[in-house]
């Protein structure tokens, strides 16, 4: 958890992303933290999680995980998706509102988790092809149904486009009392496959940057 008056309450907002269907096919690319803090988050810290995508399913399974992750670790967890309407971000509102409303529930610290970017790149997947050999290796010529078997492969094996998709993440972590930032990271996330893959990778990849730049224990 949140060191007292030194870490934060999180507020968690999770953007429309999605990942791999197999293996792991988001990383972190860098982070930040203030030069100030020092220690670990103490346990029995409390942490406020907001998605702010309007996908009302993106941000139950992600506050979810995340929920899930800062349990393992003894943190008390307020959920958007149970403390804010699901109308909520249609019109957002005011700056001290939602302060008010998220000092409210007496949490150490808030995390914002957005999409900043998205990317898609196009490539050419090669097939499985076979080329002529230079004369006289042309021993397949010897009749039709020997040049058909040859060749047959190509005729169900061609190459093929497909697009890469790259979300770039942001997550921020601040201190609830006075909005101060006290960590940063970013991350990107290839290829989208499904939320529920992409929630069970994101939030553990999260911790462990927590836990390299000595904010949590290991």
């Amino acid at each position: 958890m949140l060191m007292k008056r030194s870490l934060p309450a999180v507020l968690l907002t999770a953007f429309f992303v999605v990942v791999l269907s197999c293996g792991s096919n988001t990383r972190i690319t860098g982070s930040w933290i203030d030069p100030d803090i020092k220690g670990h988050v103490e346990e029995n810290a409390s942490v406020f999680i907001a998605s702010l995508s309007r996908n009302m399913e993106v941000r139950t399974k992600l506050e979810n995980a995340l929920a899930a992750q800062a349990a393992m670790r003894n943190i008390k967890v307020v959920k958007s998706t149970e403390f804010f309407a699901p109308t909520f971000y249609e019109k957002l509102p005011p700056r001290e509102e939602v302060l008010d409303k998220i000092k409210q529930t007496g949490v150490d610290a808030v995390l914002t988790v957005s999409l900043i970017n998205k990317e898609s790149e196009t490539r050419y997947v090669p097939g499985n092809n076979r080329y002529y050999a230079p004369y006289p290796n042309y021993r397949w010529y010897g009749g039709l149904y020997t040049y058909y078997n040859y060749w047959y492969p190509n005729l169900w094996d061609p190459g093929y486009y497909t697009t890469d998709k790259t979300y770039f993440m942001e997550t921020n972590l601040y201190d609830a009392s006075n909005e101060k930032l006290l960590w940063s990271a970013q991350s990107e996330t290839v290829n989208p496959g499904s939320i529920d893959n992409f929630v069970r990778d994101y939030p553990k990849k999260l911790v462990e940057q927590l836990v390299k730049d000595g904010l949590l224990k290991k």
